[in-house]
């Protein structure tokens, strides 16, 4: 963001006499979560601080996901329970932000004309001006780009977490999956310049984070169109320099672009996490090809090979859709082989929900709902088993752990990661979070790992 604009945002602020609060709902992945850190990063410019009550905010933004079928329903439901907030405020603001916005436009405001402010994904960076524009006219606001600006401002931000921090790297996605919405709500792939992300990371590094993770809707593609081009791991050994910052990660990226350059790159930087998540979607090459990902089945198996030869104990994750439009119960049959073949150390799994803009939901053979569920309900059984024989490979061993917080029942029972992203309790006093302890495995589920603090 160039200085003229923090200077003119300072005088929007300095006219309020006094400060408003906001409250932000989040919907979706760890790109909306970023994008909602700097929403509130761009209000604080102009006066507004976060709030956890939404009854007494002066601004509600909901930012929306549209990767699931009923999105949309569950946007307008949300909307209907904070219009009854609004009428006991009047004064309040109701704004809209995200993939749905992005997607819906103008018709949101004419569905829920309590609305104020819709703004889309590729006009982030307006939303101070954009809320003063609805606050002074009194009048809803709608502004939706069709692409991200050619001199794409960098954004302030208010993180939510002292410890670990997700870092944007490349936006949108050039892919044209005929199941995926995001390259339309998202846009084409724009990577940051190298030297905005470093000097980010060294910020937050001097500021006391321990940890990044790189963000993108195809994070592994990052750098391809700069000029000179570099690839991401050319990025993570760039960040891995900065001593203060001891674990690097990323998501979430395409098999096509995992170069093996990149796994060389995680291999060598002593920081960057021993974790992948590579989303394969379905392990039958039919219908990979009606999915247009681009690959077959034996093109993944053999990126799998490349980690597990460089990386041994990687730990590799992936997603998964069933009942895709026309999937066959023999073809559905592969995803779940693939997944015992593989030995995923987790996936995310979902039934194929069809979307606007995208070709395979006016496809006929669409799978009825209750088959689509059944096969869900078989391949989460099946991930689970193969999960949990993944996750007894920790028993005996001693893992270091980045302590997140405490649980909400138990003040004295933390949580944390270890490097290969596994999820470990164990008990301890709530002073470590944010710290790095070591803790011996004595017990494993599909979902996480117990242990002792060592």
């Amino acid at each position: 963001m160039t200085s003229a604009t923090r200077e003119n945002r300072g005088q929007h602020a300095s006219s309020s006499t006094d400060l408003k609060s906001v409250y932000i709902e989040t919907f979706g992945c760890q790109m909306n979560k970023s994008d909602s850190e700097h929403m509130l990063g761009l209000l604080d410019e102009i006066g507004y601080k976060q709030t956890a009550n939404l009854k007494g905010a002066d601004l509600m933004i909901l930012n929306t996901c549209a990767i699931r079928e009923g999105a949309e329903d569950k946007v307008y439901s949300y909307l209907g329970a904070w219009r009854k907030v609004k009428e006991q405020n009047p004064s309040a603001l109701i704004a809209v932000g995200g993939c749905v916005a992005q997607d819906a436009g103008e018709k949101l405001i004419k569905r829920a004309p309590y609305v104020d402010v819709v703004f889309g994904t590729h006009n982030l960076h307006r939303l101070p001006e954009l809320v003063l524009q609805a606050r002074e006219t009194n009048q809803p606001v709608v502004e939706t780009f069709q692409e991200l600006p050619e001199d794409l401002p960098e954004l302030p931000v208010v993180r939510q977490n002292d410890f670990s921090a997700w870092v944007s790297v490349i936006y949108g996605c050039d892919y044209n999956c005929t199941y995926c919405i995001v390259p339309y709500v998202r846009g084409r792939e724009r990577s940051r310049d190298p030297k905005d992300i470093v000097r980010e990371i060294r910020e937050l590094a001097d500021s006391g984070y321990k940890e990044v993770t790189l963000l993108g809707q195809n994070v592994t593609a990052y750098g391809h169109d700069l000029s000179p081009s570099m690839h991401l791991g050319t990025l993570i050994e760039m960040v891995g320099e900065i001593e203060q910052i001891k674990r690097i990660r990323f998501i979430t990226g395409h098999p096509r672009d995992l170069k093996p350059e990149i796994i060389d790159s995680v291999a060598r930087t002593p920081s960057a996490c021993e974790y992948f998540h590579i989303p394969i979607q379905a392990g039958d090459d039919r219908t990979l090809r009606r999915m247009a990902r681009g690959y077959l089945v034996d093109f993944y198996r053999k990126v799998v090979e490349q980690i597990r030869e460089r990386i041994p104990d990687a730990a590799i994750t992936s997603d998964l859709i069933v009942g895709f439009p026309g999937e066959t119960q023999e073809e559905f049959l592969n995803t779940v082989r693939l997944v015992e073949e593989i030995c995923f150390d987790a996936c995310n799994t979902a039934a194929y929900s069809p979307r606007p803009h995208t070709p395979s939901a006016s496809w006929p053979d669409q799978v009825p709902e209750d088959e689509k569920y059944e096969r869900l309900r078989l391949l989460n059984t099946v991930v689970g088993e193969v999960s949990h024989r993944r996750n007894k490979r920790y028993l005996g061993k001693t893992v270091e752990v980045l302590v997140e917080g405490t649980s909400q029942r138990n003040a004295e029972r933390l949580s944390g990661r270890t490097r290969t992203n596994k999820l470990v309790h164990f008990e301890g006093p709530a002073s470590l979070t944010g710290e790095l302890v070591n803790v011996s495995i004595d017990s494993a589920n599909p979902w996480a790992l117990r242990g002792q603090m060592q």
